[in-house]
């Protein structure tokens, strides 16, 4: 039985995992944190919505629903052509085949200690609800949340969280009967953030901002963060007593120390069959790669998985000697249910064009559910639904 060593246990990593296993393969799975942590459905851990183990599923209990090994370590250095991978506590030598999944790194930012991102590490979210808690205890206050870019590569950057997150803190501080005491702002460098999605899209976020009240700061580059604030390239200032804030995402440090093909911002260089530029037996997927399509592409854990998926069948092709390979870049789109705390806007965007649909009071239920049925159906509790 042929060996395959997975890298990550993040969307990418735990399905590759999977469905390896499915193909009959000996998989062992090395994560740097013991819980496959669900992203998407964190931007409720600050409103107190949610608690942090609902977010988590051991991936212990993962691991012994499909027969994948699973080693706790971290991974310092990747040598494919010499065939071994350096973790802290362990060198892994003896694989056929290697899927590399461990994620991206951050944008630095000068003054990154003077905020808190929903996207970084998992035990900031509860931060994040500490500060949010603290200012509510205090009865007003001002709060900016916002993303960032990365201008060689485009494609890792995290905006959806960023506007769910601010949005369910509206949601919370009307709740609580002290919206008008709090003062909300939302920032980005591009002067038209979230333009990803299309322009329908881009204009009923507009509408949203204005309805809910919540104040725009757009199109000015961010010099530094500070403790009162965000300082732009012009040396204005915005106040802010809690800021929330997104990084882009760039290579991760991992890959600085590897002898993998990166492209200008450090993501590794693959195929359409996510197959790594130069190696016939090391692929890679989801955060880790450079992403190729359109210019509003984006990566997200659906395409991340859909690489997964792709990456086990052409494994299994090329063992077999038969069969098709699949490629990721006819699965390129934008998909998301944004959560608003008491609805949500489903939005889609392909090759056609973007759109984005209203869905009061359902919408919140609907991402709801899809949380339930990621945790339950990874660990084969339910059927998995055709192509999710």
């Amino acid at each position: 039985m042929k060996k395959v060593l997975v890298l990550g246990g993040g969307f990418a990593g735990i399905e590759s995992a999977i469905f390896l296993r499915k193909e009959g393969f000996d998989v062992t799975l090395v994560s740097n944190r013991n819980y496959f942590y669900i992203y998407p459905t964190s931007i409720w851990i600050p409103t107190g919505e949610a608690k942090f183990e609902d977010i988590c599923v051991p991936l212990e209990d993962l691991a012994k629903a499909h027969g994948f090994k699973l080693v706790i370590d971290e991974v310092k250095s990747i040598q494919a052509k010499e065939q071994r991978v350096e973790c802290a506590a362990n060198t892994f030598a003896d694989w056929d085949y290697l899927v590399v999944a461990i994620g991206s790194g951050k944008m630095k930012h000068k003054g990154g200690e003077h905020f808190l991102s929903i996207c970084g590490a998992p035990e900031e979210s509860l931060k994040i609800k500490e500060r949010i808690d603290e200012l509510i205890r205090k009865g007003s206050g001002k709060i900016a949340m916002g993303f960032g870019g990365n201008p060689k590569d485009p494609s890792n950057v995290r905006g959806g969280p960023a506007f769910e997150v601010i949005f369910n803190v509206h949601n919370q501080l009307k709740k609580l009967g002290i919206r008008d005491k709090f003062e909300l702002t939302f920032f980005a460098p591009m002067p038209k953030p979230g333009a990803r999605m299309g322009e329908k899209a881009l204009e009923m976020m507009d509408m949203f901002f204005a309805r809910l009240n919540i104040h725009r700061h757009f199109g000015k580059k961010i010099k530094e963060f500070v403790k009162d604030g965000i300082i732009f390239e012009d040396d204005s200032k915005l106040q802010s007593d809690f800021t929330m804030f997104i990084p882009a995402g760039n290579g991760h440090d991992v890959f600085a120390a590897s002898d993998l093909p990166l492209n200008e911002a450090g993501f590794v260089k693959i195929n359409d069959y996510s197959e790594v530029e130069g190696f016939e037996n090391v692929y890679a997927a989801g955060d880790s790669v450079a992403l190729e399509g359109p210019d509003w592409r984006a990566k997200q854990g659906h395409v991340a998985e859909v690489m997964a998926r792709n990456i086990a069948n052409n494994i299994a092709v090329k063992e077999r000697g038969s069969g098709e390979k699949k490629g990721y870049k006819e699965h390129i789109n934008i998909l998301c249910v944004m959560d608003s705390g008491d609805g949500a806007a489903f939005v889609y965007r392909d090759h056609k064009g973007g759109k984005m649909i209203p869905l009061p009071v359902i919408g919140h239920w609907l991402k709801k559910g899809w949380g339930w049925y990621c945790r339950n159906s990874k660990l084969g509790k339910i059927p998995r639904i055709p192509g999710m």
